[in-house]
């Protein structure tokens, strides 16, 4: 079906004004991941056209940084017309934003006003996993604060909403179910926060696989370089969502910021992802320093903050692929270089994937064979590869060109309402016997071999 004509009535509220995200009485008594209210929900493409992919809310119970209990909401997800068990992934988008218009929960869905957010470009890339027959779980993993940078909550939260996706009978999985993570850039932070956490936290799920795209690795370090840059948005959003998960934060900011940054921290927490990125294009915090950037780095508060958030401090029992532009533009190949480092000393199995071409928000795409490829042999329980490869291209392969035709002819089928993913279980399980071809499969969409 075509989209029908949007109207006023058809948009979604905001979660600060939806009743459904309302936090229930006695939620600290009910276990993670508990399934607090659900509703199907019409996804859309940046929200105009209606998709035809069987959709749920579900409002589940989890917490936040000092395991305080909360509320969140994922965004579960089947191709239309499935019908029995199948693989989860679980995909963390790119939110880089605080403002509640950005979350995947509003962003996915018919009637929102998606300028300026991220969710509704990754939209087909979440329609490419369907494709495989997998379910699909988004959660709200900065959670209804915006808490963006915020250390292990993202993991938290996409812990729990798997719990939830599993717990909820119409989406007809199991305790067993194999899981996976996906995630890029912000996305790929909250995803390494979930595959560190994982064993810890919810050591019953069977999670196979995490595949992150250039992670932010030091987000100090992408603070400082990003800072007077075209990116600038990045950093006044990192600080408008840290201090909105680290109270002691604000006071400190006061004391260093002047009146003219305060408010523009201010606007940070209300703009989309792209419209941050205009607002504060070239924009130096220094000018507004107090100081200067050395007395505010020094601050005891700010670096206990800094050091809580930085990933890689322990292995994810489950492999990892984190793949890495070695010329992006936004994470330097550099922080991501020590992170995978971090992993590999932890004793992670870490396959560490850097491309020397492709900027950071076309390298998401350009990846996405490589992770559909490496997801489908952790789905089929083979061997996962490790090292470090450095690679002019993942788009120049035969395989990967064919995965590549396959994602337009689906972005033409989402334009014209037309249904995504076949529905049969059986489209998984054939990967799963043709052992062969999937040994090959993780380096096959590298134009050349490490």
């Amino acid at each position: 079906m075509t989209g029908d004509a949007v109207t006023w009535r058809d948009a979604p509220e905001l979660s600060p004004d939806d009743p459904f995200c309302a936090t229930p009485p006695g939620i600290d008594a009910l276990a993670p991941g508990t399934v607090v209210r659900s509703r199907p929900v019409d996804v859309a493409l940046f929200g105009v056209v209606r998709q035809r992919i069987t959709a749920w809310q579900l409002l589940y119970r989890t917490c936040d940084l000092d395991g305080a209990p909360e509320v969140s909401v994922t965004t579960v997800l089947l191709p239309w017309g499935a019908r029995g068990p199948r693989p989860l992934v679980s995909f963390q988008c790119a939110i880089d934003a605080v403002a509640p218009q950005c979350f995947p929960s509003y962003a996915l869905r018919r009637g929102a006003s998606t300028i300026g957010s991220i969710a509704p470009l990754e939209l087909p890339i979440i329609a490419m996993a369907l494709e495989q027959g997998w379910a699909v779980s988004v959660p709200d993993h900065e959670g209804f604060g915006g808490r963006f940078g915020a250390a292990r909550e993202p993991g938290y939260r996409a812990l729990d909403g798997i719990r939830a996706a599993l717990n909820f009978a119409p989406m007809a999985l199991t305790s067993t179910t194999p899981v996976a993570l996906w995630g890029y850039s912000g996305g790929g932070l909250a995803t390494t926060w979930a595959a560190e956490l994982a064993e810890e936290y919810a050591p019953e799920l069977n999670i196979v696989g995490a595949a992150a795209g250039s992670p932010v690795g030091d987000p100090a370090a992408a603070f400082v370089r990003l800072n007077g840059g075209w990116f600038a948005g990045f950093p006044a959003a990192f600080v408008a969502g840290l201090r909105q998960a680290y109270p002691e934060l604000g006071p400190m900011l006061n004391d260093h910021l002047d009146e003219r940054y305060r408010g523009l921290l201010g606007e940070a927490e209300e703009r989309s992802t792209f419209a941050l990125l205009l607002r504060f294009a070239r924009r130096d915090i220094t000018r507004h320093l107090r100081g200067g950037m050395g007395a505010l780095l020094a601050e005891p508060v700010l670096r206990r903050i800094l050091a809580d958030i930085e990933p890689g401090t322990r292995a994810p029992a489950a492999p990892l692929l984190i793949v890495q532009g070695v010329y992006d533009e936004v994470i330097a190949v550099a922080d991501i270089d020590a992170h995978v480092r971090r992993y590999q000393r932890a004793g992670a199995t870490v396959r560490y994937l850097r491309v020397r071409r492709g900027s950071h928000l076309p390298l998401e795409f350009l990846i996405v064979p490589a992770i559909l490829d490496w997801l489908t042999n952790r789905f089929a329980a083979l061997p996962a590869p490790t090292g470090t490869c450095t690679v002019d291209s993942v788009a120049r392969s035969p395989r990967a060109l064919r995965t590549h035709f396959a994602f337009v002819r689906l972005v033409v089928r989402m334009l014209a309402g037309l249904p995504i993913g076949g529905g049969l279980p059986e489209r998984t399980s054939l990967c799963h016997s043709d052992t062969e071809h999937a040994h090959v499969v993780d380096d096959a969409s590298i134009a050349v071999r490490c």
